[in-house]
């Protein structure tokens, strides 16, 4: 037996449920149903919990909350595709919305990502990233491991890493429209970037452009941080061309409190398509730590957007670079 489509709500708890793969409570998952814009109370959760047990698409372990079964596997793989295309994006802009950062004050919240990795080798980790973020090829200059995280795994450790999707926040909050446009594969030789060599529209996916390009091994982000040469994951945004002074501005603020973007900027960019009405700003992905890590054949999990933390708590990071 299969849902309904039209019963979006179970669907999007498969959906939370497999991108996490550990058991989730009922609290949880209401919170993360409202970051997707579900508003349901911890009862409502339970209830439609309740159902999926009795479908046999999740099954309760403990007192630790519910995991997808197999059957609730195929059933999150078999949605339709047309359904989960643009969800990547709007959970980005969802993100972008809730930022508050203001570079001029260093204050407010930024968008971050979260990495989980086994506590034996979170050491290696902290290595690699530290290089990634002195080659200057991540979003952000330092990032921060959790100490104690509900979302953490025991035996494990969680590190924090600043979200590009925060420079979206702070162009909006200054009245500049931004539009995510593209993640991709930005060639490097000699230690000069040469342009793009792949590039995926984000509002025509159903998967984050830069974990696929990671997952399928299009990255050589180390041979980039140690040679110069190589292939790191970079985001494109265009802007309005007349806001470019605004757009200058914020990049300067923002460099001083630690953002280190963009790679390029300007109507005619590499080798995208040029246009005279719009800006396009390269940024180099906060992701680049993670790839390089994978890479290094460390086994990385990481939520991307998943979640807004106050600026402070980054800047005020203890083991991180």
């Amino acid at each position: 037996m299969s849902l309904i489509p039209s019963e979006r709500k179970y669907l999007e708890i498969l959906r939370i449920l497999k991108e996490h793969r550990e058991p989730m409570g009922a609290k949880r998952l209401s919170e993360m149903m409202a970051e997707r814009g579900f508003v349901l109370t911890d009862r409502a959760v339970q209830y439609y919990l309740r159902y999926l047990d009795d479908m046999g698409f999740t099954e309760k372990v403990g007192n630790t909350g519910r995991v997808l079964t197999p059957l609730g596997l195929s059933e999150t793989e078999s949605a339709l595709v047309d359904d989960r295309i643009g969800f990547i994006i709007s959970r980005l802009e969802r993100l972008a919305f809730r930022t508050t950062f203001d570079p001029s004050t260093s204050t407010g919240d930024v968008a971050y990502n979260l990495s989980v990795v086994a506590e034996e080798d979170l050491e290696q980790v902290c290595q690699v990233f530290d290089r990634v973020t002195a080659a200057g090829c991540g979003f952000f200059s330092t990032y921060l491991v959790l100490d104690r995280d509900p979302r953490i795994p025991s035996g494990h450790a969680g590190i924090v890493t600043v979200c590009s999707i925060t420079m979206d926040g702070v162009l909006q909050r200054m009245g500049v429209p931004v539009r995510m446009a593209f993640g991709g594969t930005l060639s490097h030789a000699g230690g000069s970037v040469q342009g793009f060599s792949q590039l995926i529209g984000y509002r025509g996916t159903t998967i984050d452009p830069l974990q696929l390009f990671i997952s399928a091994g299009l990255t050589t982000i180390r041979s980039v941080v140690d040679g110069g040469t190589g292939m790191a994951l970079a985001n494109v945004r265009e802007v309005p061309a007349g806001a470019r002074p605004r757009v200058e501005s914020m990049v300067s603020q923002m460099r001083e409190c630690g953002f280190v973007f963009p790679v390029a900027m300007g109507s005619r960019v590499f080798n995208l398509a040029p246009n005279p009405y719009r800006l396009s700003l390269v940024s180099y992905s906060g992701l680049n730590l993670v790839g390089c890590g994978i890479e290094e054949g460390i086994g990385i999990r990481t939520e991307i957007g998943a979640g807004n933390i106050p600026f402070s708590k980054v800047m005020d990071a203890t083991g991180s670079s």
